[in-house]
């Protein structure tokens, strides 16, 4: 089965379960409707073969609606080949069904989801915080979370105060030279890149 075939199955299937599709290098990516999520997912484990959940991913479009999109990259193993699922919600929103019972490997992905965005999965067996402790109030991977962090009034966790992160370790400046050269922490405090500076000795 190719790829192209999968997809006209899924087409098929749910006449109206595709609202858009992107190609990029023989790989396939579908928008679907967050209401047939779990109909579609169950066809493509069980029908079309897609037997992995490779991974789930969460992008925050922040001040553009919808702003939440989660991806989910499928995998048949039989035959190498890879589709994506893509479902977009409203800010006011911020909830989706669980994968976790189709594809297990969706419970930890979700998990992280929910402490890193705050996106809720309805119906997870164990929708808690992974990385971040319970209580902590905020989501450190919303566009709208300050990369110099926010204070913490938990004494008893090791570090309660913002931690400097040199511009944030995500804040890149243009220059000529390499990734290196780009990254703040290795740039001189208060100093524009510069290639020569960081070009080591034969």
């Amino acid at each position: 089965m190719t790829i192209q075939e999968a997809e006209e199955k899924i087409r098929i299937a749910f006449p109206d379960g595709v609202l858009d599709r992107v190609e990029f290098r023989g790989e396939v990516s579908l928008e679907i409707p967050p209401k047939v999520l779990r109909d579609i997912a169950w066809f493509c484990r069980d029908t079309l073969g897609f037997d992995y959940l490779v991974d789930i991913t969460s992008i925050d479009q922040f001040e553009v609606e919808p702003r939440w999109e989660i991806v989910y990259e499928l995998y048949a193993m039989d035959r190498s080949q890879h589709l994506r699922l893509r479902i977009r919600f409203d800010e006011n929103v911020c909830e989706a069904d669980t994968v976790s019972d189709i594809w297990p490997t969706a419970d930890w992905h979700e998990r992280e989801i929910y402490d890193m965005m705050g996106i809720k999965f309805r119906n997870h067996p164990d929708l808690r915080r992974i990385l971040m402790w319970e209580g902590y109030p905020y989501f450190p991977l919303r566009k709208d979370f300050p990369l110099e962090g926010r204070p913490s009034d938990t004494p008893e966790v090791a570090f309660s105060e913002v931690a400097p992160l040199a511009g944030g370790p995500f804040v890149t400046a243009p220059t000529t030279g390499n990734t290196q050269v780009r990254e703040p922490r290795a740039r001189h405090a208060g100093e524009p890149p510069n290639a020569e500076q960081f070009i080591s000795e034969p």
